[in-house]
């Protein structure tokens, strides 16, 4: 009988282990519409990735760890949009490398998304061009030059429903409703922008018109407020989440199975009336740019909760939560703190630690839209103006951001922008570009 040395087992398992542990690129596919081009690798399984961009000339290279290009995918797939070419080739260190060559600069985001009942395992790749708008924007909104961004924002829970309890008793309903109101008097206080509240009170809202409201606002960005809980007191920190591609594929189901019988509507669209293939389409179209969106929104937000305290994931979580299921509309959950967790339910407690959260979500807030600010809003109409000269000016003892915004007749937004500041905080001694434009 032939035997195996248990050191010669291993090396067996081993390789064998390895072997199942490499994932198939099945197939590529590419496709661009409004200045944004989607790459989509179709897997055979779960793969690591790493994604990072080459210039002179522009390229954006894609590492799968222990990939394989599938045999029957010889040919790759012809450029679109800001892809030209893509090309593939196995590293030394077993790594599969997927090229693209790129007909400008662009901004990159990927994402690794399950199976779903169409496709398998996937690795989505979304460029956008460098200075084009990546705004969720409704078809057949009116025009309608300056208005504000408009952020809903959601307190979790309320009436009968509580939400979680901490161990002195503190109710996720009334921390939510807490910081709400403290980010919404931030926003309203913003050039620019307007809050609105889903509850103003202690009073349970179902979660679809919670939805329902915001859409109803015109909504740019939904925000909902909660509070973590788990068994494990000694989870802590901060979390923000999106919806994931299940629970968006499952809420598109649910619309196109309803069309017949209800109006359902993606922004001012309606898919009542529209045929299967067609109201399919827009339904995906309207998703994709939205979780997108989200995806962008939730990063710059945790990043900003990251510099007040500790956070539970630094990156974005997805879930197939209800609340975030608006498919017209950017939406992001912020998990706050861990309630159960003792010393973390004491910081919610404290007014100025809700402060800090308040304002933290609306640094990140803000960054996401002067990056990506609706095209007929007062935000963007600020950044497209173009100044007529630069004064410097030295910060000294006292001063504030708005008094030299009066000062200088021009709006903190400009200032804001002008310097790159995320908040505004400044020192004694910093000197400031002041844009001076025409008719101030």
């Amino acid at each position: 009988m032939f035997k195996l040395f248990p050191a010669t087992c291993a090396i067996v398992l081993l390789l064998t282990t390895s072997a199942r542990a490499a994932t198939t690129v099945e197939n590529i596919r590419v496709w661009a519409e409004n200045g944004k081009t989607r790459v989509v690798l179709d897997l055979s399984g779960p793969a690591e990735h790493n994604i990072f961009t080459l210039r002179s000339p522009d390229r954006l290279v894609v590492d799968l760890k222990n990939g394989r290009i599938a045999g029957s995918l010889r040919d790759m797939p012809q450029g679109v949009g800001s892809v030209r070419t893509i090309r593939s080739a196995v590293r030394a260190n077993g790594q599969l490398r997927v090229v693209l060559d790129l007909n400008e600069a662009v901004r990159s985001r990927s994402f690794t998304a399950g199976p779903n009942s169409q496709y398998g395992d996937r690795l989505v790749i979304d460029l956008q061009r460098l200075g084009t708008p990546r705004t969720v924007k409704r078809a057949s909104e009116a025009y309608r030059p300056g208005r504000d961004i408009v952020v809903a924002i959601d307190p979790g829970h309320g009436g009968h429903d509580p939400g979680a309890v901490g161990n002195a008793r503190t109710r996720e309903k009334d921390i939510a409703l807490a910081i709400s109101r403290a980010l919404a008097t931030r926003i309203d206080a913003e050039p620019g922008m307007k809050a609105i509240l889903i509850r103003d009170g202690d009073y349970y809202v179902d979660h679809r018109k919670r939805t329902d409201i915001a859409r109803r606002h015109k909504a740019d960005l939904f925000v909902s407020i909660h509070a973590d809980a788990v068994d494990d007191r000694r989870a802590y920190g901060a979390s923000v989440y999106v919806l994931s591609l299940k629970g968006a594929s499952d809420e598109a189901a649910r619309q196109l199975a309803e069309r017949e019988n209800a109006t359902v509507r993606i922004g001012d669209v309606t898919l009542d009336d529209k045929d299967e293939v067609l109201a399919s389409v827009l339904l995906d179209l309207s998703q994709n740019a939205a979780l997108s969106a989200s995806l962008d929104a939730g990063a710059k937000v945790i990043s900003e909760l990251a510099r007040i305290g500790k956070v539970h994931r630094r990156t974005v979580q997805q879930a197939g939560f209800l609340v975030l299921k608006s498919p017209d509309m950017p939406s992001i959950m912020v998990e706050t703190a861990y309630i159960s967790n003792p010393a973390e339910e004491k910081r919610l407690r404290s007014k100025s630690h809700q402060a800090k959260l308040a304002d933290a979500i609306l640094a990140g807030i803000r960054r996401y839209f002067y990056a990506n600010p609706p095209p007929d809003t007062r935000i963007a109409m600020d950044i497209r103006r173009t100044p007529v000269r630069q004064v410097r000016h030295v910060i000294a003892r006292g001063d504030t951001l708005s008094a030299i915004a009066v000062r200088y007749h021009v709006s903190m937004a400009a200032i804001r922008v002008a310097n790159k500041l995320s908040s505004d905080n400044i020192r004694v001694g910093q000197t400031l570009s002041i844009p001076i434009f025409a008719g101030t």
